[in-house]
């Protein structure tokens, strides 16, 4: 009778350990791509091999073509409240003509070039094929834009204008923003409603896009900003009238 109190005590007490074992667990937080599961040594392998092997499908800016986006919404309705493990086995199943032919490492490393481009943060340790498993994908989170500086890509909005030299000018103009170099084409998403401001740039190759019907114009502008000591420059790959009137 005694041996069977010692017996029933003993379950009980094991009972009760392992159900405060199982409220520990309960109560430690969620790992998701939000605490750096990559390192950034391990994004710039993976962007070289998304290079070579996806972006001809995928975009350089992840943007999508032939293949689907791999950012945005687009993202977030595929992959958003899944394992990490689900979007790297979504990976191996590329590229679509040779499925699985890149070898685990680097479809790891895609992952983690994919994980940092949709904003999420690196570590200190690399994401490897035990780490996939209970990590949650949040949706993306924006890049934050590179600092503008000599020989950024940028986008502007300002006044067609020509000096007495026959340069043609974009004066009043927006402080310029960081562009995607990898857009296929400019987007004036925005540009309509973009204020003047006070910065001038001498467009460097303006004749090449017909300007005189512009002239007076509010105008966007993408392309590659110059700065010297004396003027800003910009060599353009996108010119667009958003206004007829440059009064804001």
């Amino acid at each position: 009778m005694f041996s069977k109190a010692i017996v029933f005590s003993v379950a009980i007490l094991a009972a009760r350990v392992g159900a405060a074992s199982d409220s520990v667990r309960s109560q430690e937080p969620e790992k998701t791509v939000a605490d750096g599961v990559y390192t950034d040594a391990q994004a710039a392998r993976g962007a070289t091999v998304y290079e070579a092997s996806c972006a001809g499908c995928h975009r350089g800016d992840l943007g999508g073509a032939t293949g689907p986006a791999l950012r945005d919404q687009r993202f977030a309705r595929q992959f958003a409240g899944k394992d990490l493990k689900a979007l790297f086995t979504k990976a191996t199943t590329m590229p679509r003509n040779a499925p699985g032919t890149l070898g685990d490492s680097a479809y790891l490393d895609v992952v983690a070039h994919l994980l940092k481009e949709n904003g999420f943060p690196s570590g200190s340790h690399e994401l490897s094929a035990d780490s996939l498993d209970g990590v949650r994908i949040l949706p993306g989170r924006p890049k934050p834009p590179p600092a503008v500086g000599d020989f950024s890509y940028v986008d502007v909005v300002g006044c067609l204008t020509a000096d007495r030299h026959g340069h043609w000018l974009l004066t009043r103009a927006s402080v310029p923003v960081s562009a995607p170099v990898a857009a296929s084409a400019a987007s004036t998403t925005g540009a309509t409603t973009t204020p003047l401001g006070t910065e001038t740039f001498h467009l460097v190759d303006a004749m090449a896009y017909a300007p005189n019907p512009y002239k007076g114009q509010k105008m966007f502008v993408r392309g590659l900003l110059i700065k010297l000591p004396e003027e800003q420059r910009i060599t353009i790959s996108a010119f667009e009238m958003v206004s007829p009137t440059c009064i804001d």
